[in-house]
């Protein structure tokens, strides 16, 4: 009978507490502090750094996604670590960005406003939900329990996929519209 190896209660316990910290301190960033008055429709340098590097992080999913079709495992690896380096980076730049601006509003109305929410709702639901599934994605995948790994990771990289795309898709909308 195959055994499924699970995390030690360690791991386990880290990666719960990392991801709680991440998502409690979105929203205290966006909801917590004092209004801010962000500037409707002039993204900031931050907020422009955070779309190139969701883009970028979808480039390297996917790159990555290609090398491990291909059986290039240091290739792969290294996509995805710096796709995750990449994620990382991007949520400081995002805490940076709305410390400094708060919400940004949706500036538009009509159909346009209801396409930007049918995005913005399981970008934002997603979101939360990837910080675990990365991190057991990666630690799976970096002490060598590869049928673990590859089991969470067809879940993981569409989800995160979606959310890098989702990320820039919701940046045009508030900013270039």
């Amino acid at each position: 009978m195959n055994e499924v190896k699970t995390e030690s209660p360690v791991v386990s316990w880290v990666i719960g507490v990392l991801s709680v910290v991440v998502v409690t301190a979105v929203v205290i960033v966006l909801y917590g502090l004092p209004e801010r008055g962000a500037a409707p429709g002039t993204p900031g340098v931050l907020a422009t750094v955070n779309a190139v590097l969701n883009g970028s992080t979808a480039a390297l999913l996917l790159a990555g996604f290609g090398f491990i079709r291909k059986r290039n495992i240091k290739a792969h690896r290294t996509c995805m670590v710096t796709a995750f380096v990449l994620s990382s980076l991007f949520l400081v730049t995002y805490l940076l960005h709305h410390a400094q601006v708060g919400s940004v509003p949706f500036q538009h109305d009509g159909w346009i406003r209801g396409v930007y929410f049918a995005v913005l709702v399981p970008h934002v639901t997603l979101a939360a939900m990837i910080v675990p599934l990365a991190l057991f994605t990666i630690y799976r995948g970096w002490t060598g329990r590869i049928a673990e790994h590859r089991k969470i990771a067809r879940w993981t990289l569409p989800i995160w996929l979606y959310v890098s795309v989702s990320g820039v898709a919701v940046y045009f909308m508030l900013y270039h519209l």
